[in-house]
């Protein structure tokens, strides 16, 4: 019952990621509801999260939208929206969920779904792709195309993150690429397409003459016949472009393929199902690793380069996993032999073998591969995966028609999976031919689950008839290769031409002269070469000569008249002698049912030389014996003697042909005696040798198609070295960093532009020794300083200056090879002169710091000097705290008190000076005055002698601080001088 509500209507499978939301708005605002469709929404979801998809498009289309549930039967006009944290699948019309065993990060529910899509519906099947990140869904559109489903996709340009449809369009050829918002109409009209596909099995003469023709404009467009193909296979792919272009009938289609020549590219890209994937049949390359490959490596000497060929390899995955295994089994079983694996991968189609050459897979193509060979032969470059070089350089990708281009030779193994079965029997059997010539003998040849020997059970010994693996056995079979296939030999087609050549004429009295003689009043004669063949004609010979019947055959010995062949044939063979002209005389000839009689005469020209070696034939009318006999045919009469005169003419003649025939006989059969001997010694040996040269000529035809391969892969490699030179070459020059690269014999091998700054060099110069080009730099030890790097392999690193007082920090590395073999120098000059200007300033800067510090501390010894040689006491407070700094030696002597009694304490606390300054106010007046004096001020000293002093203080900024200076002069003392004065 199931079964049957499936096939009744259409299920679409809709996938989106980021962006997606507003995609399906657009596209369910766009679909009608009685669609007569069920839609199935697969988006990225949190899985931690209620999903609220369903009430959101619920308010944007009348059909009912709900979250699918495990087991529901799908109804038409229904949309049905994938649950969070599951993955869902569609069997025989039910939704099945599971719940996902894959991590978070790596979660494909829209693979997972559009496979088993293709699987239940086949070619009924139909994903849509709308805007999201990543690539998942590239995968399943695969399946689907595999299967001839139908994959629709958003616009890359109109969503609002393009990786999801632009992945989808880089994998598959899709059928249908367009803005969200008209994508709902064309798939109605999908759906009212997809029943016509299959209602007719047997095509008509009508309908097989227009695939014919379109199989002819297949053939001018890309070089491929496609006659080979099934031709329902053809016919369902034309229908498929039919229908995407809205065509009613093949008819139309073949008008619109003439008319646009790029629906003839994309019908030719249907054609070829380019589908494929890694470790494709896991039973199949399980059994190749454990026993079938061992088995042929064990019975291969060491050192054996065993050659593969991988046809219709597509993008290249199944090659690579044949490299993949092979690599395993030499790590874990042949680790002590010398075993190189040798991989030719062709296919027709140019961008898929461009694709495989890069080696570059997204994550989803390569989710079959386990994380120990992701690990192994991959590298990740971005989330996706690039083939390691390792395993790259074991392969060869070749565009080849296996149809008519060279195969290769000496194989020890062919894998040709799933290609045989779009093919014609006759076709089939052909490569199967084909493949059996290319192997040698034990070789292995792999083919698709659905694809079988036909009758070549006797060439091929089954090792696994379920997995469709054989091997080659040592019966010789005689391959029918006489269309074998080469790209390089010429046909070579016979054609008659007639070419029209306009002679000028000179227009003179002697030229028209000699033209009308020639012809009114010269015998008809015929110029041949010695073949026979006509050159050059004279006179009026139709009475000699008539063109056969059939195609134009221009050799006078096949044109010549009843009676008149035979003669000519003995005269050619007179003429090979010598140069003498041969005549024969009254040849009967009949013209018009009258007979009359002819002389003619052969001659082979000895000169001039660019005539040397024709043979002229000249025929003469015999006029009297030409009357005579009309007379006698019209009166009717028999002259019995006249009779008997022609048959002793025609006996006589006889007897002379009779004669020559014999002469000619006897020399023939004794040239033909010594040369039967000479070619039964040589014919045994031409036979052989026409073997030997067979077979050669077989191998150099597949020997050049090898290095036809090896060339389109050099030139590619070429290609890819240019574009890394270039590469190289902008990015030194980008760097601003003047580099020179030398040799080990000092020679200049690379330089980048901003060398010319420094050196008088130019690209002519590249091969020259450094020491002879013109430089700026005073560095004569450079060349031994090169040259010591390479002796020591240590860097050396110095500054040079230039004669225009540029400065540049120069460094002379080792230049160490892939293989870490030391081949030269790298010097790199880096532009100081900024820097060494500001460390010339800077050091003068310093000097006059040092100076200007010297000067100062001058200055201090002498302040200090003074300082403890004053004959006054001299007290130094600090302007913000009154704290005591300094007191001089005078003062200490004076009062009495140690030096330490009076330092960091605050005036006001030494009571020698209460007097005068009480307390902090008193010391904040002295302060606000700049000059203090008093006079007389009574002080009393540790001994308690009592003194008068004279205080004078002042204010004082230095050093970026406020000082107050404080003068003490005894005036006891002073008096007493003045008073000793005046005595």
């Amino acid at each position: 019952m199931a079964n049957k509500e499936r096939k009744s209507f259409p299920i679409v499978g809709i996938g989106s990621s980021a962006g997606g939301l507003e995609a399906l708005e657009l596209f369910f605002k766009n679909m009608p509801k009685d669609n007569g469709m069920a839609f199935i929404v697969i988006q990225h979801l949190d899985p931690t999260r209620v999903g609220l998809l369903p009430e959101i498009l619920q308010r944007i289309t009348s059909m009912n939208t709900s979250e699918a549930i495990d087991g529901i039967l799908l109804e038409p006009n229904c949309v049905y929206v994938i649950p969070p944290n599951k993955s869902i699948t569609l069997f025989h019309g039910t939704l099945r969920l599971f719940d996902p065993i894959e991590s978070r990060g790596f979660r494909l529910p829209i693979d997972i779904f559009f496979r088993s899509l293709a699987d239940d519906l086949q070619d009924k099947s139909i994903g849509i792709i709308l805007s999201g990140m990543g690539s998942d869904g590239s995968i399943g559109a695969k399946a689907i195309k595999e299967n001839n489903g139908f994959v629709l996709v958003q616009d890359p340009s109109t969503a609002k993150f393009e990786g999801m449809p632009q992945s989808v369009i880089n994998a598959v050829k899709v059928d249908i690429i367009a803005p969200v918002e008209d994508l709902p109409s064309k798939l109605i009209s999908i759906t009212k397409f997809i029943p016509k596909i299959d209602k007719k099995l047997e095509i008509d003469s009508v309908e097989a003459s227009n695939i014919d023709k379109i199989i002819v404009l297949l053939r001018l467009k890309s070089g491929n016949d496609f006659s080979y193909y099934k031709k329902n296979t053809i016919y369902r792919r034309i229908e498929r472009r039919k229908f995407v272009h809205q065509i009613d009938t093949l008819e139309n289609y073949v008008r619109f393929c003439q008319e646009n020549p790029k629906e003839v590219e994309i019908l030719f890209k249907e054609l070829l199902i380019g589908v494929t994937h890694f470790f494709r049949d896991p039973a199949v390359w399980e059994m190749l690793k454990e026993k079938v490959l061992p088995d042929l490596l064990n019975e291969l000497p060491d050192g054996t380069i065993l050659r593969a060929w991988v046809p219709s390899c597509s993008t290249g995955e199944e090659a690579y996993s044949l490299a993949i295994i092979f690599s395993e089994i030499i790590k874990n079983r042949f680790e002590n032999k010398k075993f190189n694996l040798q991989i030719f991968a062709t296919d027709i189609d140019s961008e898929a073998i461009e694709k495989a050459r890069k080696g570059f897979f997204s994550s989803t193509n390569v989710e079959s591969i386990s994380k120990e060979r992701l690990q192994s032969f991959f590298t990740e470059v971005g989330g996706n995966y690039r083939i390691n070089s390792s395993l790259r350089k074991m392969v060869v990708f070749a565009v080849q028609n296996i149809t008519k281009d060279p195969p290769f030779t000496k194989l020890n193994m062919v894998s040709c999976r799933n290609l045989l079965i779009y093919l014609e029997p006759e076709m089939q059997k052909k490569i199967i031919s084909l493949f059996s010539y290319s192997l040698n003998t034990n070789g292995i040849l792999v083919l698709g689950n659905a694809e079988t020997l036909g009758n070549f059970n006797d060439v091929f010994e089954n090792i696994d008839p379920k997995l469709k693996l054989y091997k080659r056995t040592k019966l010789q079979f005689a391959s029918k290769l006489s269309n074998f296939p080469s790209y390089f030999s010429n046909t070579n087609i016979n054609t008659t031409e007639v070419t029209m050549t306009k002679t000028k004429v000179t227009e003179n009295i002697q030229t028209l002269t000699d033209q009308i003689i020639l012809q009114h009043y010269s015998p008809a004669s015929v110029l041949v070469n010695d073949s026979g063949d006509i050159i050059y004609i004279t006179g009026r010979t139709g009475k000699y000569l008539e063109p056969l019947a059939g195609k134009a055959n221009w050799n006078i010995l096949a044109m010549a008249r009843e009676g008149l062949q035979q003669e000519l044939l003995i005269a050619f063979r007179k003429t090979n002698d010598n140069f003498k002209p041969i005549t024969i005389k009254d040849i009967k000839l009949e013209n018009d049912g009258l007979p009359f009689f002819a002389n003619i005469t052969v001659q082979r020209i000895e000169s001039p030389e660019a005539l040397k070696n024709m043979i002229l034939v000249i025929f003469n009318d015999v006029t009297n014996l030409h009357q005579q006999e009309i007379k006698n045919a019209k009166i009717n009469k028999v002259d019995s003697i006249g009779d008997l005169k022609e048959l002793k003419m025609e006996l006589s003649k006889s007897f002379e042909e009779l004669k020559n025939t014999k002469e000619q006989m006897i020399i023939s059969q004794e040239e033909l005696k010594s040369a039967n001997e000479e070619l039964q010694s040589t014919n045994e040996e031409l036979q052989s040798t026409n073997e030997e040269l067979t077979t050669s000529k077989e191998e150099m035809q597949s020997m050049n198609e090898e290095l036809q391969t090896v060339n389109t892969e050099l030139q590619r490699k070429i290609s890819e070295f240019t574009q890394a030179n270039t590469d190289m070459k902008n990015l030194l020059n980008s760097t601003g960093i003047a580099t020179l690269f030398l040799d080990k014999e000092l020679n200049i091998r690379r330089f980048t532009d901003e060398v010319n700054t420094i050196f008088k060099i130019r690209s002519t110069d590249l091969g020259r020794p450094i020491n002879e080009i013109v430089t700026d730099l005073i560095y004569p030890e450079m060349e031994n300083h090169a040259a010591q790097v390479i002796k020591s392999l240590i860097t050396v690193e110095t500054i040079i200056s230039t004669k225009d007082a540029r400065w540049f920090n120069i460094r002379i590395m080792p230049y160490r090879t892939i293989d870490d073999r030391i081949d030269g120098v790298i010097i790199t000059f880096f532009n100081i002169t900024v820097n060494k200007k500001l460390e010339i300033e800077l050091k003068e800067a310093n000097k006059l710091i040092q100076s200007k510090q010297k000067e100062i501390k001058e200055s201090e010894i002498e302040y200090r000097n003074f300082f403890e040689s004053a004959k006054e006491g001299i007290i130094i407070l600090n302007f913000s705290t009154g704290s005591i700094i300094d007191v001089n030696l005078f003062l200490i002597r004076l009062l009495g008190y140690s030096k330490e009694q009076f330092l960091e304490k605050k005036i006001w606390e030494i009571g020698l000076f209460q007097d005068i300054i009480k307390n902090k106010t008193k010391f904040l007046e002295l302060k606000r005055k700049q000059y203090i004096r008093y006079e007389n001020l009574p002080l009393e000293t540790v001994t308690g002698k009592k003194i008068n002093v004279e205080f004078i203080s002042n204010v004082y900024s230095g050093n970026n601080q406020k000082i107050i200076q404080c003068f003490i002069r005894e005036v006891s003392r002073e008096k007493k001088e003045e008073q000793n004065k005046n005595q």
